[in-house]
């Protein structure tokens, strides 16, 4: 069975209960790693003003940046290929029908208006996952 290493346990620690259970359960089947949890400012203001942008988010604007524990995370499947974007997607199905078993409401960066029509996003975030109403 696969296991987080010490940099995934760390990044998910820094979520909400919620995030932690799902993706505890998650990496009982499915091997993955968690890139990031929390987001401090000036981790946050890095993505928004990276070229090309990695978050349409300021600091204060994201789920990674609520304190005391961020209500996003980011995972993808493992061993990382960023151009494998049906490895991703079919990883994402995983985490959203594990995240509705337990009863988690969640979105994914890849589907924001949670229709699961992936061809009408203005932005895709394939590993950004976000609990529902987090504001």
């Amino acid at each position: 069975m696969p296991t987080y290493g010490p940099r995934s346990r760390g990044n998910l620690e820094t979520c909400d209960p919620r995030l932690q259970a799902l993706f505890n359960e998650v990496i009982k089947t499915f091997d993955n790693s968690i890139i990031c949890g929390q987001r401090g400012e000036e981790e946050q203001m890095a993505a928004f003003n990276a070229i090309p942008q990695r978050s349409k988010a300021r600091f204060g604007e994201s789920p990674h940046n609520v304190e005391p524990l961020s209500k996003a995370v980011d995972a993808v499947p493992w061993p990382v290929d960023w151009e494998d974007i049906e490895r991703m997607a079919y990883f994402a199905g995983f985490v959203m029908c594990t995240a509705k078993w337990m009863e988690i409401p969640i979105r994914w960066g890849n589907d924001w208006d949670g229709d699961t029509d992936l061809r009408d996003n203005k932005l895709n975030d394939r590993p950004h996952f976000e609990l529902l109403n987090w504001r």
